[in-house]
């Protein structure tokens, strides 16, 4: 080992080290690992920003803009519009969520595809009475599954196809591994799979948190109140039987008195800390005449504007989950001004696996937290796009618009032949397919630079020299030696699932993409020294990189169900392990079918 291999095994080992440790953004630390490779002398200075003009990287940002354009079209909407049909039985239901949220994460976004659907499965298990742990883990990983079928199914794709010598990998050249893994993927999860997934359910000490409905929620008790002078016993019942809420607490004076007894005398502008369903909370609404407290806002002097000015029938509440690159991500609620930013009342904060027992203002949001939201109808969907937030449960709030499905279908389509013709190379019909939905008015310059996830754009385009260093130094070589000492005499069958199996185990801990650009270039040396088709490892890389089923941090769609389905962090491994078996025992076999 030389002292540029040296340099670059520590600046990649420290990389992959800071990815676990997830105290930096991932794209932060991939530009510290570009900083430290330019410093090093690893990379020439002219090749050091290389990766923001690369084909892989342009791709991967004109996927994501496409695919906002048949989220705001309707394209996917329509079709997860007919779910709804397909009866109560969960062998059924599981069957179809997975295979639609596949199909689609073919050809868009996975995280777009699944935050489509995610509603229409909480409502599924809601019609059902049972829980949406059930579907939530399935949907998720049938999104992962769905990408690894065609090129710009999933930025790994897009990558690996980078590597390939003499030319990129087709559209559909993914589609032969690819589809057979997603079929056998899901005909584990529909038959077996989703039989192992986790049951959640209130505990008996009534400690934990997972059914989606409840929260906890702040009530005012207003001037010249009815209730203010009367018990809480008197508020109860003269809220009906209709409305089952508990009361946690009681703040008068910012003092807060846990479990109140129902003889205590309310006074005005007294605060009831809440436990209530959606249902419920309007219900009791409805029949008081309290009201949601407006949040705080520190540092003010002027008061908020009380919720009870704007007529209960002009607002609309709806359920949405905090996506992983939410604005609202890490704040807290009294310092959001969604009132005065967004005209928005924070209603309520759920967090699955533990019920919150602090005030509402006090909660510092995190990814996945259930947020009860109420705003104007004509404005709640650009507002919660705006704000990071997916809507959770079918309340007949969308993502985007209904404009023009026929418009956005045809683009995508022309696209699509435009690239399997060979008219145009993927990256420049890609493209030229993004600024066609603009200029088609199916989303706006200002919301196209919006749908490109610019955190996966840094990230690839600092890993990719670095990815780059690691081959020019001679790196990759020398850990294909080392990995040709341990393998000696294996078969093309175990090195292939070695190689497989390795980006699984990397994929599942480290952000995807840059598993496949780390893993690329060592498995080509490996294959070199080997007389391995260089395709056919590369095929193992992008397999193995797609298929994080193990850990909720192996990739979004696993991050974005964990607190709606109420899963824990050693959750995923029960269905993520044998899933990543069958994955294996097929993508292996087809691989050598197709590419050696």
């Amino acid at each position: 080992m030389n002292l540029d291999q040296g340099l670059v095994f520590g600046v990649l080992g420290t990389t992959l080290v800071m990815f676990v440790w997830n105290r930096l953004r991932f794209d932060v630390v991939a530009m510290l690992a570009l900083l430290a490779v330019a410093i090093a002398g690893l990379v020439p200075a002219e090749e050091l920003f290389s990766g923001f003009g690369h084909p892989a990287v342009i791709t991967v940002a004109a996927v994501l803009v496409i695919s906002q354009g048949l989220v705001n079209g309707g394209v996917v909407d329509r079709i997860a519009q007919l779910l709804g049909r397909v009866g109560h039985r969960p062998t059924l239901q599981v069957f179809t969520l997975t295979g639609v949220v596949a199909v689609c994460s073919g050809f868009i976004n996975n995280v777009g595809a699944l935050a489509l659907l995610m509603p229409v499965a909480i409502w599924m298990s809601r019609e059902a009475g049972r829980s949406p742990s059930l579907l939530l883990m399935p949907l998720a990983f049938g999104s992962l599954l769905g990408g690894t079928m065609t090129l710009i199914g999933t930025p790994p794709n897009i990558i690996i196809a980078s590597y390939r010598e003499g030319g990129t990998f087709g559209l559909f050249d993914y589609a032969p591994v690819g589809v057979a893994i997603t079929l056998a993927g899901m005909a584990f999860i529909t038959l077996v799979g989703w039989r192992l997934t986790p049951r959640r359910q209130e505990s008996p000490d009534n400690s934990k948190l997972f059914s989606i409905g409840e929260y906890l929620t702040e009530l005012r008790v207003p001037r010249g109140s009815d209730h203010a002078g009367t018990t809480l016993y008197s508020l109860l019942a003269g809220a009906g039987e209709e409305s089952d809420i508990v009361v946690l607490a009681l703040i008068r004076d910012e003092q807060q008195q846990a479990v109140p007894s129902i003889y205590k005398i309310l006074r005005e502008e007294d605060l009831l800390l809440i436990e209530a369903d959606t249902s419920s909370l309007q219900t009791f609404l409805d029949n008081t005449d309290l009201e949601l407290a407006h949040q705080e806002t520190k540092g003010g002097d002027e008061e908020d504007e009380p919720a009870s000015t704007v007529s209960k029938g002009e607002l609309h509440l709806v359920e949405v989950v905090i996506a992983p690159e939410s604005s609202l991500v890490g704040h807290s609620a009294n310092r959001l001004q969604l009132r005065e930013r967004y005209q928005l009342n924070l209603v309520a904060v759920a967090r699955l696996g533990y019920r919150l027992k602090r005030r509402l203002g006090d909660i510092r949001l995190n990814a996945g937290d259930i947020l009860l939201v109420q705003g104007f109808e004509d404005s709640l969907s650009t507002r919660l796009a705006d704000l990071g937030c997916l809507p959770l449960a079918e309340r007949g709030l969308r993502l985007g618009a209904t404009r023009n499905t026929a418009t956005a279908a045809g683009i995508f389509l022309a696209s699509i032949v435009i690239i399997v013709t060979g008219l145009l190379p993927a990256p420049v019909a890609l493209v030229a397919g993004a600024v066609a939905m603009v200029l088609a008015k199916l989303l706006s310059a200002a919301e196209a630079y919006k749908a490109i996830d610019w955190s996966v754009i840094v990230l690839l385009a600092a890993m990719i020299p670095v990815g780059q260093a690691l081959e020019s130094t001679g790196g990759a070589r020398l850990i294909a030696a080392q990995m040709l000492v341990l393998g000696e005499g294996l078969s093309m069958a175990s090195v292939l699932t070695m190689i497989l199996v390795g980006t699984v185990l990397l994929s599942n801990v480290v952000n995807n993409a840059a598993a496949a650009i780390v893993v690329a270039p060592i498995a080509l040396s490996l294959a070199g020294e080997l007389q391995i088709p260089s395709d056919a490892v590369l095929m193992a890389v992008a397999v193995g990189a797609s298929c994080a089923f193990l850990t909720p941090i192996g990739h979004q769609s696993n991050a974005l169900v964990m607190e709606p389905g109420g899963y824990e962090f050693g959750d995923y491994w029960r269905l993520g392990l044998p899933l990543t078996a069958v994955v294996t025992i097929v993508a292996v076999p087809a691989i050598m079918l197709f590419w050696t």
